[in-house]
């Protein structure tokens, strides 16, 4: 029989472990050299000692000493970046076995950055923060696979592209290599691996107009700083000083007349042209790879420009980028005019720009796809139990068996069966405080941006034809606008109506419709929302622990009640989770009251 293959679990601490033996092997050896350099010093100060002494010195023993230590220092340095490289895989399946066993809550990204305002459900589902999906998710390097996810994750994709990430999904699930290598690229002090490259100003600064537009000026740079040479030989031959001089102020002539087009040139190259090596590497290990699903292949074509790999072509821009950072060298500034140093390295600059930054935008865009789907592969193999959804046509449906909350430990999550499909349009949940409401259908929100997003998600069974999410789960009064909870969530829930007007169609999520207003009123507005929304077609569900609002389904077969309960035993209130169809027979709030010690 074939060898059982490892769980994700088994799989990581065996890398781990290799990893961690990787470290120490390393760690020696980095002593070893340390020492050996050590010695290598004091043998040749000795050596010096002595053969002054005997009047036997040789520069030829400083030199092959020097050859010794710097052949030494070059070897110390490849042995510091693998220990590195070992170091961060430790940590990258150190943090794999935490997701994988529950605990990875603070250990990953939370892209707290992003502009969520305008989003009707990122704040109710906890996609983004700490303890989010996007921190259980997220594996990026860079802002482009950080951006691509968190978009992936805010706005719904349609079947075809959900159909090509679940394929390029399936194929990356197994690629633990790639993910590894991907994780641990970059220079060798990146410590702490904070997400690297800054692709707006780097696009910007690749699609910005070139400044030198006179490119005879490049050739007569050239040619004039080697004029600078052969007359500096000259004066230094023939003690002929004036065709130098005339040289150095020709040249500082045409540096003064092209300063303002250099300065604009090198302006934007502080922030666009950092983290290359890590760019370089990102790329070089991508177009490396062989991809079999169409998706991935056509990424993999983005990355290159006329003909050339992108990574080669990032090389060359950071040899671009090394000679403008050699200006900060005392030398190189004297050198700068007679050189003509800073015209040659700007035309250098803009004829790569001219030559490949058209491809950037291209390229940052195809890394920032493949970045997101290999977080997105790396969950999968991390929950093997969870499936892909199927999409289904037909009107708007949501069929679920045994849903559950992917960011709820896999031993405290209970599971439930969802359906809103065919006649029922609307799951109208009741239950007593604390019953599980809120939970159950920020799981239904969470699987269903999963599934929107083109990842697996937390179910036996998912299908579900395209949905957008709207919810008012998390609402709250503003101090600093003025609006009480009550105008805020009638405002979100003006945004949910509107948003169902569009395509594709709404599912809503309302949690405790309207509690903020008086009984009458918030049933007789609560009847008109779903109305309304019903109308444009969505489906949803509503939660409330107010037996009097279960009434708005009474006369309309679209809308099924269904509830959660709860048990006192022993003087404690315990809960299943578990729904059941039909109305909450009881409310708990008197016994909580009690429990708790209040006189009621």
């Amino acid at each position: 029989m074939p060898p059982s293959t490892p769980s994700p679990s088994e799989e990581y601490k065996k890398r781990q472990q290799a990893r961690e033996m990787q470290v120490a092997h390393f760690e020696k050896v980095h002593r070893r050299f340390g020492n050996l350099r050590l010695l290598l010093v004091i043998a040749t100060l000795i050596a010096a000692w002595f053969s002054f002494d005997l009047d036997a010195f040789s520069p030829w023993w400083l030199v092959l000493a020097l050859v010794l230590f710097l052949a030494i220092a070059i070897l110390h340095a490849k042995v510091l970046r693998q220990r590195a490289c070992a170091e961060r895989a430790v940590d990258f399946y150190r943090k794999g076995l935490a997701r994988v066993e529950d605990r990875w809550v603070g250990t990953g990204p939370t892209r707290e950055r992003i502009e969520i305002q305008s989003s009707l459900y990122a704040t109710d589902l906890d996609l983004f923060g700490q303890g989010s999906l996007f921190e259980l998710l997220s594996l990026a390097r860079t802002r482009m696979g950080e951006d691509t996810l968190a978009a992936w994750l805010l706005a719904p994709s349609s079947v075809p592209q959900l159909t090509e990430r679940q394929a390029a999904v399936a194929e990356l699930r197994s690629r633990l290599n790639l993910r590894e290598d991907v994780a641990i690229l970059g220079p060798i002090s990146y410590q702490d691996l904070k997400v690297g490259i800054h692709p707006n100003a780097l696009t910007q600064w690749a699609e910005a107009p070139n400044q030198l537009t006179h490119p005879w000026l490049r050739w007569l740079s050239v040619l004039l700083a080697i004029a600078a040479i052969a007359t500096a030989v000259v004066w230094a031959e023939l003690g002929t000083k004036a065709p130098f001089f005339a040289i150095i102020i020709i040249e500082t002539i045409i540096t003064a007349f092209l300063r303002k087009r250099t300065d604009a040139v090198f302006h934007a190259t502080e922030h666009a042209l950092e983290d290359l090596q890590l760019l370089s590497s990102l790329l070089a290990r991508l177009e490396h790879e062989q991809f079999e699903t169409q998706r991935l292949q056509a990424l993999k074509t983005h990355l290159s420009s006329h003909h050339l790999a992108a990574s080669q072509a990032i090389v060359r821009l950071r040899t671009i980028v090394e000679y403008i950072r050699s200006l900060d060298n005392p030398l190189m500034r004297l050198l700068n005019i007679p050189l003509l140093y800073v015209v040659q390295v700007a035309y250098a600059a803009e004829a790569w720009r001219a030559a490949h930054g058209t491809a950037v935008r291209s390229w940052l865009t195809a890394i920032g796809e493949l970045e997101a789907l290999l977080s997105l592969s790396a969950y999968s193999y991390e929950h093997p139990s969870d499936p892909f959804p199927e999409f289904v046509e037909g009107p708007p449906c949501f069929f679920a068996e045994q849903l559950g909350h992917p960011l709820i430990p896999s031993a405290k999550c209970v599971r439930n069966d969802i359906s809103i499909c065919g006649e029922t349009k609307v799951l109208l949940i009741s239950g007593s405080n604390m019953s599980g409401k809120s939970t159950l259908m920020r799981a239904v929100g969470i699987n269903t941006v999963l599934a929107m997003a083109g990842a697996p998600v937390r179910a036996g069974r998912l299908q579900l034809t395209p949905l957008q999410i709207g919810a008012s789960v998390l609402i709250n009064d503003s101090l600093q606008e003025g609006s009480s909870r009550f105008y805020a969530e009638i405002t979100r829930l003006r945004q949910i109506c509107d948003l169902a007007e569009n395509h594709p169609p709404v599912l809503f999520l309302l949690d405790e419709l309207l509690q903020g207003t008086n009984s009458r009123d918030r049933l007789i507005g609560a009847e008109g929302v779903v109305t309304a929304l019903l109308a444009s077609g969505a489906i949803g569900l509503i939660s409330t622990h107010d037996l009097a609002l279960i009434n708005i389904g009474a006369q309309d077969h679209r809308l099924r009640n269904v509830h959660l309960q709860d048990e006192i035993q022993d003087g404690k209130m315990t809960f299943s989770f578990k729904l059941h169809d039909g109305v909450v027979t009881k409310s708990n709030g008197i016994e909580l009251m009690r429990l708790i010690g209040l006189k009621v």
